[in-house]
């Protein structure tokens, strides 16, 4: 079921994301729900406060990196009350874009590594290290779950000049093409 993301201005998007306590079946709907909405409105990642609920849930499909860089490392899976243990490796700086702030896209510097453990999908305890593409995915996801986006990262600069344009995300004078709710 395709589930509306929350927009920028959206109470939720600013809250710490509490523990996730539910499980079985119910928790397995809504990640499958989370990776439809994801695949429909085109993302790499989407994080459980950016469809209104705030719990430590994240899932990532990096397979679109593909497209671009032959070399990216593709990782499918949903991230369970993650934690990062470790963020290392060489700065990354990327152009980002997130589902919840249509039409913003920033370079934004992150860790090329990360090393963070979560339980998957399948109810299995995992601690992993990531990198490159999918290590960045799992970093942005992971901040909407602390409750902060993107735009946080940029300078003070760069926020007065996209005071407007998340104004008017925060007001409803955006429309993107999938289904989306503010406030």
């Amino acid at each position: 079921m395709l589930l509306p993301i929350c927009l920028y201005g959206h109470p939720v998007l600013r809250k710490q994301a509490r523990p996730v306590d539910i499980e079985g079946e119910e928790l397995a709907t809504l990640i499958a729900d989370m990776f439809e909405t994801m695949y429909h409105a085109e993302g790499v990642g989407l994080a459980a406060p950016q469809i209104g609920k705030s719990i430590r849930l994240f899932v990532i499909d990096s397979a679109p990196f593909r497209e671009t860089d032959e070399n990216a490392e593709i990782y499918k899976g949903a991230f369970i009350n993650p934690e990062i243990m470790d963020e290392s490796g060489e700065d990354f700086t990327f152009n980002e874009g997130c589902l919840s702030l249509p039409d913003i896209h920033e370079e934004i510097t992150r860790k090329s590594e990360v090393t963070i453990r979560y339980t998957d999908e399948n109810g299995n305890d995992q601690l992993r290290k990531f990198n490159g593409y999918v290590a960045r995915i799992i970093q942005h996801e992971y901040d909407h779950l602390q409750g902060q986006v993107f735009t946080d990262k940029v300078t003070s600069l760069k926020k007065m000049l996209l005071k407007r344009k998340l104004s008017d995300i925060a007001n409803g004078k955006v429309h993107p093409r999938y289904k989306s709710k503010i406030k």
